[in-house]
């Protein structure tokens, strides 16, 4: 017994939650409903549940994941009243996530999905004040993709960012202003990126290209 602590005073102390989680796999139509955590700590028989339930579902792959970002993932719908989750995008084998990475802006190329620590979820309702709630607690990475209608969060370091949509045209709408009007892009670098632009969404190494492009030209111009 602790010195100082009555015996009738420890006994009444409450015993850590058990901790669940109702989620829905968008892409394979599973779901996992149940516990995950208990007061001796994270559930093994569950934690294997939800490694099948997270897999890699282009290749079958599975990963043990990390219980911290499960934590946070539940941490954030009991601060907005959400009782279940639908679960987009949870773990990539380095072949899946080099394949996103080539058709979809916004994958990185060493995404904590790789590690078993990032999920990428929706929720029913408030999903705007989940990613406020998520970024206010600070325990990990924080994506905000109001025109997908996603979050994303992870257990890696702390870190926000926002991705609409929309900032693309208007990357390359500036870029085409700037080889109509002053001339400033005019090297064969800017004119093969503008005229090249692939089909398919940009990826972020396209997207950083094309930012550091427009930087360049805005320096000139500032400049002659």
């Amino acid at each position: 017994m602790a010195a100082g602590v009555p015996r009738q005073t420890l006994a009444a102390l409450p015993a850590p939650p058990i901790r669940r989680l109702t989620l829905h796999n968008a892409h394979t139509g599973e779901s996992f409903d149940g516990p995950y955590r208990n007061d001796a700590g994270p559930i093994p028989e569950a934690m294997a549940e939800l490694s099948v339930f997270l897999r890699d579902h282009h290749s079958g792959a599975r990963i043990a994941y990390d219980v911290a970002v499960l934590d946070f993932l539940g941490a954030v719908m009991a601060r907005v009243g959400a009782t279940q989750a639908t679960v987009l995008s949870a773990y990539r084998t380095p072949a899946t996530n080099a394949m996103l990475a080539r058709t979809t802006f916004g994958v990185a190329d060493n995404s904590q999905h790789l590690y078993g620590r990032a999920l990428d979820i929706r929720l029913d309702t408030r999903l705007s004040d989940a990613m406020e709630a998520a970024r206010a607690m600070k325990r990990g990475g924080v994506g905000w993709y109001p025109h997908s209608g996603f979050i994303h969060i992870d257990s890696g370091p702390v870190r926000n960012w926002t991705l609409d949509g929309h900032g693309i045209d208007h990357l390359l709408s500036r870029i085409q202003q700037m080889l109509m009007s002053n001339g400033t892009l005019s090297g064969p670098e800017a004119r093969k990126l503008f005229a090249g632009r692939p089909h398919h969404p940009i990826t972020v190494r396209e997207r950083l290209a094309m930012q550091r492009v427009v930087a360049k030209a805005e320096f000139l111009s500032r400049h002659h």
